[in-house]
């Protein structure tokens, strides 16, 4: 039987495939939306298991502590059972879970069945990102690894408004619909690449190379000293310009909102100017906007001062995803989640370390962050 390789069939597979890996970046979006999307329904969550709002709160540290743990290791064991079946069997253990928080009638419960939550995203956050990088042309790589970016960016920007929206109706719709989702995308198509076969097993150690460890610890800082300063943003919103939560939470979402915007235009200058230049640039955007933060007087400049921030932040990890895919090519996706790891460490540490700064003097916190940010710059030149 002959192939038929017409343009039309052509045409054909080529559409199959974007398709497909539009999938991979809905399956991108739907974890950080999970992480994010009980911070606006804590009233409601309160009251339907009559616990306290520290009990509840606990659901977000649940759902980080497995998800960034797991991360160290399983990258490497989705390159060894094979990406797509990986990917599969951690949508559907998502949607188990998720269906598992919404059925939850006590606090107990309710935080076992987070940690599942994100135990299921560790495995489906960095083998999404080595597969659109293994599906993607490597002229193009830098546009796909910023797209990635933008739509987890989305995800965590638009948790807190679809929770809202969820709690004015059910809130258990908001666990409901991403497991419809999840499962969706487990019988979805994926790119041919990820099904690839490796002629042996990658080992964890070879994720652990030179390259793996400066982008690694590039990440940690860029989550640490950027994203992470973002409860700073709204201390000060409260304490300086006496913000609201509604108010606070609008000039939150300028960061995120810049970075949507900006993701794919930022992984378009990858591919023009390399991934080291452009997560350089970000860094020495963020260096000089984070410091601001502390010493701006007025409302409309610290949300301003915090959206050029998100901007820099867009090209730090447009950067990043780039330098993160190739940093192990042994085992990409292994490297991936090990990287990811440590940048859910810096976001874990950012309050212990930044907070009691804040407290001696807010400006001193905001100068300390932009100073450790300005070192990404040298990290992902080692990485390169």
């Amino acid at each position: 039987m002959l192939l038929d390789r017409s343009p039309s069939a052509s045409s054909a597979t080529t559409a199959r495939e974007r398709a497909a890996r539009a999938g991979l970046y809905a399956g991108g979006y739907l974890g950080p939306f999970g992480g994010g999307v009980i911070a606006v329904l804590i009233p409601e969550l309160r009251d339907a298991f009559h616990a306290s709002t520290a009990e509840v709160s606990a659901g977000i540290t649940a759902y980080l502590v497995p998800f960034a743990a797991l991360q160290v290791v399983s990258g490497t064991f989705g390159e060894r059972v094979g990406v797509a079946r990986a990917i599969r069997a951690a949508y559907i253990a998502y949607a188990i879970a998720s269906v598992a928080v919404a059925a939850t009638t006590s606090v107990a419960a309710f935080l076992v069945a987070r940690g599942l939550q994100g135990a299921a995203n560790a495995f489906t956050s960095p083998l999404l990102l080595s597969a659109v990088a293994e599906a993607t042309p490597e002229t193009e790589l830098g546009r796909a690894m910023g797209t990635f970016a933008s739509v987890q960016t989305a995800g965590v920007v638009s948790a807190p408004l679809v929770g809202g929206l969820a709690g004015a109706v059910e809130f258990r719709l908001a666990f409901i619909v991403p497991a419809v989702v999840a499962l969706l995308l487990a019988v979805a198509p994926l790119p041919r690449a990820a099904s690839r076969a490796h002629p042996e097993p990658p080992r964890l150690r070879a994720a652990f190379t030179r390259r793996a460890a400066w982008t690694s610890a590039a990440a940690f800082i860029a989550f640490l000293a950027i994203t992470g300063v973002s409860f700073l943003v709204a201390l000060r919103a409260a304490d300086a310009f006496g913000l609201g939560p509604t108010p606070r939470g609008l000039l939150l979402a300028g960061f995120g909102a810049a970075g949507v915007v900006a993701g794919r235009p930022a992984g378009a200058l990858v591919d023009r100017l390399g991934a080291a230049r452009v997560a350089s640039a970000g860094a020495v955007v963020a260096a000089a906007a984070v410091p601001l933060l502390g010493v701006v007087g007025s409302p409309g400049l610290l949300a301003f001062d915090w959206a050029v921030a998100g901007l820099g932040s867009a090209l730090v990890w447009a950067g990043l995803n780039t330098l993160m895919v190739r940093s192990a090519p042994a085992n990409r996706a292994g490297a991936v989640s090990l990287v990811g790891a440590f940048k859910f460490a810096g976001n874990a540490l950012a309050p212990l370390l930044l907070l009691p700064l804040y407290e001696a003097r807010a400006w001193v916190a905001f100068a300390g962050a932009g100073a450790l940010s300005a070192t990404i710059a040298a990290a992902v030149r080692r990485a390169s």
